[in-house]
């Protein structure tokens, strides 16, 4: 499954490495000193830099910096947290294991969260909105602060580290933003997360839940918040490479825009395909959709290249994560599910949508997502354009079986 981070690694992340390990320094803490400037530390504040954001903290995952925000935000039992029915696992279970429920909304064409559908989920009991970033594209962030009218909201950008909506960096526009590192994201640490906010006492709670009950950078232990918290922390091999890829992402992403762009001009124009809305040019271009207009022809289509319509996914669509059926049929002391609007048919519109749905590869090349086809960030604009058209011969040649 990997993104455009892994393809790029070479020798520069070798070396930030054994740097590392010859300087025997693996913990973000140089024990017996703890506020020297680790390569932990100078990921945070080289990241921070990146997103114009005060507070950064480098995690072990994105679960992780979920999980931390979450907590961070005051998120608890008693609680309900409004996560897209498309989206990762991990977001689900981050509100589970704050001990809060997770109320699932529907998506739209951009795949990402559906703001009028938020605007039925929130009740009394709604603390925090999670907009995901699915697949590079921003949701639409400002219908969604409209909606949210003061609500928290806490971005997933597992999948679209770096991109951007509007001029300001995903992750930075709500009270936290979360990221992920792995293999299959737009830069990698081989595992690790980041979480971002504007807010002090976020920036403390988050910090206390990922080391002990510490205060930031062990500076004594936090007198209210979380203070018996876990190990999330990352460790400096993991920032090590992170420090690399950081300083190519911004090219890598430019790289991967105009890739897209040449995989959409030569599927454009196509009658009984679109393509997915995008809502701001700043995405990150890692896969391009086609939805089509008929579920079948979207099927023929995606089995032809060797995959599947994006419904499909075990970790993506919540109609099949079977991971967490016993959350989603378990029920509360009220009656309720323990996960509402879990059960397969409650979202008919993401259904629908992710039936019609195929993503083709452009900077990430990842059958667990269900991106199919052939680009790759390593390929020039002019190997993608050659790749893409025979994508459409493919294209035109199952929609017109299909019409006979």
């Amino acid at each position: 499954m990997p993104g455009p981070g892994w393809y790029l690694i070479d020798d520069a992340e070798e070396r930030a490495v054994l740097e590392a390990m010859r300087e025997r320094h693996l913990s973000r803490y140089r024990f017996g000193d703890e506020s020297a400037v680790s390569k932990t530390m100078r990921f945070e504040r080289e990241m921070a830099a990146l997103l114009d954001s005060p507070h950064t903290l480098a995690v072990n995952s994105c679960t992780s910096a979920l999980l931390a925000g979450l907590v961070g935000l005051g998120v608890g039992p008693g609680h309900e947290v409004i996560v897209p029915g498309y989206t990762f696992i991990a977001s689900i279970a981050a509100v589970l294991f704050a001990g809060a429920r997770p109320v699932l909304a529907e998506i739209d064409e951009s795949l990402t969260i559906a703001p009028e559908d938020v605007a039925k989920k929130i009740t009394e009991r709604t603390r925090a909105i999670m907009p995901v970033h699915m697949i590079g594209g921003p949701a639409d962030m400002e219908r969604l602060l409209a909606v949210a009218d003061g609500l928290p909201l806490i971005e997933d950008c597992a999948q679209a580290c770096g991109g951007s909506y509007r001029g300001r960096r995903l992750g930075t526009i709500g009270a936290a933003g979360t990221f992920s590192f792995n293999v299959g994201k737009t830069m990698t640490t081989g595992d690790g997360g980041l979480l971002a906010t504007a807010s002090p006492q976020v920036y403390r709670n988050a910090f206390a839940l990922h080391d002990h009950g510490f205060a930031p950078d062990r500076a004594g232990l936090v007198e209210d918040g979380p203070r018996i918290g876990l190990n999330l922390r990352m460790h400096e091999l993991a920032a090590a490479v992170g420090l690399v890829q950081l300083g190519r992402l911004d090219r890598t992403l430019e790289h991967c825009r105009a890739l897209a762009a040449v995989v959409r001009d030569g599927l454009d124009g196509i009658p009984g395909v679109g393509h997915r809305v995008v809502h701001d040019e700043g995405w990150c271009g890692s896969a391009h959709v086609l939805i089509f207009d008929d579920g079948a022809h979207a099927a023929a289509f995606a089995r032809e290249l060797g995959g599947s319509t994006l419904d499909a996914s075990t970790k993506h669509n919540y109609a099949r994560m079977g991971q967490l059926y016993g959350e989603f049929t378990g029920v509360g002391v009220d009656g309720s599910r323990t996960v509402a609007n879990a059960v397969p048919g409650d979202l008919p519109r993401t259904d629908d949508l992710l039936s019609r749905s195929v993503a083709l590869s452009v900077g990430v090349v990842d059958g667990y997502l269900g991106t199919l086809g052939e680009v790759t960030v390593l390929d020039t604009p002019a190997e993608a354009a050659v790749k893409t058209a025979r994508v459409r011969e493919v294209l035109l040649r199952v929609l017109a079986e299909s019409a006979g």
